[in-house]
């Protein structure tokens, strides 16, 4: 059975690890040690009937032993998780502790004004903006800076190098080109094109040119397309002057009676024209109308 004053006895006398003697006196660093000191009535260890306050990532929760859990490690601790209203958990702290000692009750509401005054202060300290130091090693930073050092030199080297050559090449020092790489003297041949083309451009004058508004001109086949059409016009003014005439066997006779076609000396080809003949054909209707076709 747990006996409070033994333990304390032990703990105080003989050895504790969660003591710390300094010289402003003797404290506790015990997370569930409600006031920081090591006395016999602050000790978590030696009140078998104890009460704290805990902070779990910025959530306040009440913590309460009793010796009906004495014999329950993994149920010794009731947690009772705090309102973050600091008038409400006031309130609730003073309902779970109400037969409760009064110097627990006061510690307690004590230790909840703290930590919510200090959860104050961080939350405005973290809005702010504050500088951060960071040290940098002296090894690496002059490693560094005597490797941009030497790449710069190297650099101006070689781009001196590479002018000093072009320019011999232009004054035509070598006659013949000989163990230079074929990279840069592609590189040194587009860099001269380019050059003289830039000249001509600007020594080139506006030219003045007409461009056509269609994207597409007609092609003959279109224009062929177009003298059939034209052709079926007149073929079907023909039908449909034909279609009004009586179908009757006898007018039939007598259209083509009325209707020979008369050739005049005109019409007679010479031997000039053999080659293209046209020929006129009348046709006479029942008004007495008469029409040519041509051909």
């Amino acid at each position: 059975m747990q006996h409070d004053e033994v333990i304390w006895q032990v703990i105080r006398h003989h050895h504790c690890s969660y003591m710390a003697k300094i010289e402003t006196g003797i404290f506790c660093r015990n997370k569930y040690n409600l006031t920081g000191v090591c006395n016999r009535s602050s000790c978590p260890l030696a009140n078998s009937r104890y009460a704290t306050i805990v902070d779990h990532d910025g959530v306040f929760y009440l913590y309460v032993k009793t010796i009906e859990r004495a014999h329950m490690p993994n149920k010794l601790w009731e947690r009772i998780k705090l309102p973050r209203n600091y008038m409400k958990a006031l309130e609730l702290i003073d309902k779970e502790l109400m037969y409760w000692p009064k110097f627990l009750v006061h510690k307690a509401k004590q230790r909840l004004t703290k930590m919510t005054q200090m959860r104050i202060r961080m939350r405005k300290l973290a809005l702010k903006t504050r500088e951060k130091t960071e040290t940098m090693p002296r090894k690496e930073t002059k490693r560094e800076a005597r490797r941009e050092q030497k790449a710069e030199k190297a650099a101006l080297i070689e781009k001196n190098i590479e002018k000093e050559l072009v320019e011999r090449l232009k004054a035509g020092v070598y006659s013949d080109i000989v163990n230079v790489p074929l990279k840069n003297y592609l590189n040194v041949l587009d860099v001269e094109s380019t050059e003289q083309l830039e000249v001509e451009e600007e020594d080139e004058e506006p030219v003045h040119e007409f461009v056509e508004g269609y994207d597409e001109l007609l092609e003959e086949e279109d224009m062929e397309d177009f003298a059939d059409f034209a052709r079926g016009t007149h073929k079907g003014e023909v039908d449909e002057d034909d279609e009004e005439l009586p179908v009757s066997k006898s007018m039939r006779k007598k259209k083509q009676a009325t209707s020979a076609p008369r050739v005049t000396e005109n019409d007679v080809p010479s031997s000039k024209s053999k080659k293209r003949a046209r020929v006129v054909v009348e046709v006479e209707h029942e008004g007495g109308n008469q029409t040519k076709m041509v051909h």
